[in-house]
């Protein structure tokens, strides 16, 4: 899963950045801008490979990991004048979901580039600036289409009307502010927008950046901006700088700390469970003496695709997949014990995958 940082110049970008990676990238009260952007790569915390590592005790543990990338500041006006321009467009184009940080708190040192702190206008600057990216591709893609309907062959133009139609009434949704990812679409035309890495087509966590003396309030701050929670987009609220330093302490001080301040779980927890529930992403295990490891996949996948995510010869060559939930396998106390009590399962291959699922996948090579 890869997950890109966008937000205005001074938003604390890198600062949520930091928290969520527990890294110390540079942070500077200008921003930056251009292809500049810090990568960093976050093991997914998941209870339940840990409690299968004392259950089965491997060589080793491999959870599922998230790759942020954190981009340069966007100007305020991105979309409406030049753009982001090829290369940046097509790296933010390129991550699963975007978190947008919006500024939240006070901090007159370092003054906001529109001039005051205002979320609402931050969010719905985003999501119309996007838009406009978004509209320009498309009157690009209108116009190459146009000119190809000129010398095309018949069949030729026939798909190139239907694109054609898809590509007008995207843009007439876009120029209403609907967002892509609100536009409904069948699967041929998802595939063919795909290749276009559409920011608006993306799932969104608006992460609200709020100061420290909201650090105990995040319920209620996101509460007072949930009406931009809607198809595809979720909201959250975080205290970035208290956030960044709590990582880059020793685990027992930060829970301490974190208790002391009212703080239940950590933002870095919350943020990777709202990106795997916009983006539809599970998780499954496999287990043995030399290791345990987390997999992640899409809801409604099935099992020659989950066998596929661990290697591509598994999938070409599946047979079955034996399959038993977290739950049981706990509960009975191991493989063996789960296939007595007749919870170990012989999984074919139109078989959906389920969270939690541990498999064992039996193929032909």
């Amino acid at each position: 899963m890869e997950l890109g940082i966008i937000g205005f110049s001074t938003s604390g970008k890198t600062t949520i950045f930091n928290a969520l990676t527990g890294g110390h990238a540079e942070i500077t009260s200008f921003g930056r801008s251009g292809l500049e952007h810090n990568v960093a790569v976050v093991k997914v915390p998941d209870p339940r490979l840990d409690v299968l590592d004392t259950l089965v005790k491997p060589k080793r543990t491999v959870p599922a990991e998230v790759h942020y990338r954190d981009f340069g500041g966007f100007p305020a006006d991105f979309g409406s004048t030049a753009g982001l321009g090829g290369q940046l467009l097509n790296a933010v184009g390129a991550v699963d979901a975007l978190i947008h940080v919006v500024r939240a708190f006070e901090n007159p040192a370092v003054p906001h580039p529109l001039g005051s702190i205002d979320p609402a206008r931050d969010i719905e600057t985003m999501n119309l600036e996007m838009a406009y990216s978004d509209a320009g591709i498309i009157e690009r893609r209108l116009e190459r289409i146009a000119n190809s309907m000129k010398s095309s062959r018949p069949a030729e133009r026939e798909a190139a009307a239907r694109e054609q139609g898809l590509m007008q009434a995207l843009h007439a949704k876009l120029e209403a502010g609907t967002p892509a990812r609100e536009v409904p679409l069948d699967p041929e035309q998802k595939q063919l927008l795909a290749s276009f890495s559409l920011l608006t087509a993306k799932p969104l966590l608006v992460l609200l950046n709020i100061g420290d003396d909201r650090a105990d309030q995040t319920a209620a701050a996101e509460q007072e901006y949930q009406q931009y929670r809607l198809l595809q987009t979720d909201v959250l609220a975080v205290c970035g700088k208290l956030e960044m330093e709590l990582s880059q302490m020793e685990p027992a001080e930060a829970v301490e700390l974190r208790e002391g301040l009212g703080m239940a779980e950590p933002g870095r927890d919350r943020v990777i469970r709202a990106s795997y529930a916009l983006l539809g992403f599970q998780s499954f295990f496999t287990v043995g003496p030399d290791e345990n490891r987390a997999w992640t996949i899409r809801r409604g996948e099935l099992a020659p695709q989950a066998a596929g995510k661990i290697h591509t010869d598994l999938e070409k060559g599946f047979i079955r997949a034996e399959t038993v939930g977290y739950e049981h396998l706990i509960a009975d106390g191991g493989w063996n014990e789960a296939r007595k009590a007749g919870h170990l399962r012989t999984e074919g291959r139109t078989y959906e995958v389920q969270d939690g699922d541990v498999m064992n996948i039996l193929f032909s090579r």
